[in-house]
């Protein structure tokens, strides 16, 4: 995976980390918790979320990596059953990018000369060790991403005053993640007032929807 790629994939779990936490302690805080209770919560938030990403994504890139391997090996039964074909088939895909036919035949001889079996992974199934999958890396990647956005909600606990802890921890929640949505989206190329503005309408709607619910709970009390 690319730079911007990574960059993009953490600044998400970031965001993710923020709008789950800053959520859960805000519903707790509307229920007139204490700032121990509040702790509690955030913490806990923060490390059933952390191992819940790292968790999910490793399941996920393990399902990718078991993909990649068997393509793999079916690619090297072929080639060994079938190296005119292979040959042939890899020569076609030199042909589909605009290379004369009799050269492209010799480019695919030269390179499966090299690695036979590398060329054919790249070329033909667009696995690389650029993008070739690593679950724990996948998975420690997410986990750290989603840790760092949810350090905010949980500092603010110990930062802010209880009596204003609700509004305040709520907009400066809605406030980086407006600064993250525009990064991401800036690293993808795109406008960053548009996707800025959506996560922050999902954050802020999460947040009041958790400090409707605690302060109906707080109330019952």
């Amino acid at each position: 995976m690319s730079r911007a790629g990574w960059l993009r994939a953490a600044v998400l779990g970031a965001n993710d980390g923020i709008i789950s936490v800053s959520s859960l302690v805000i519903g707790v805080a509307a229920a007139s918790a204490d700032t121990n209770d509040l702790l509690i919560a955030g913490i806990a938030g923060l490390v059933a979320g952390a191992m819940s990403m790292a968790a999910g994504e490793y399941v996920s890139v393990s399902s990718q990596a078991d993909l990649e391997n068997a393509d793999l090996a079916r690619e090297q039964k072929e080639l060994i059953e079938d190296p005119e074909f292979e040959l042939q088939e890899l020569a076609d895909i030199y042909v589909g990018r605009g290379v004369e036919p009799t050269l492209a035949r010799e480019i695919a001889k030269q390179m499966m000369a090299k690695d036979a079996l590398g060329v054919h992974a790249r070329e033909e199934l667009g696995i690389s060790e650029l993008t070739t999958a690593r679950p724990l890396q996948a998975a420690l990647a997410s986990a750290g991403a989603f840790s760092l956005g949810a350090a905010l909600p949980v500092l603010s606990i110990l930062l802010l005053p209880q009596d204003i802890f609700v509004p305040a921890s709520s907009a400066l929640s809605v406030l980086l993640l407006g600064l993250l949505g525009a990064l991401a989206a800036r690293v993808g190329g795109a406008p960053p007032l548009k996707p800025a503005l959506r996560i922050m309408f999902w954050g802020a709607a999460a947040m009041g929807c958790t400090a409707l619910i605690g302060s109906f709970f707080g109330v019952q009390a």
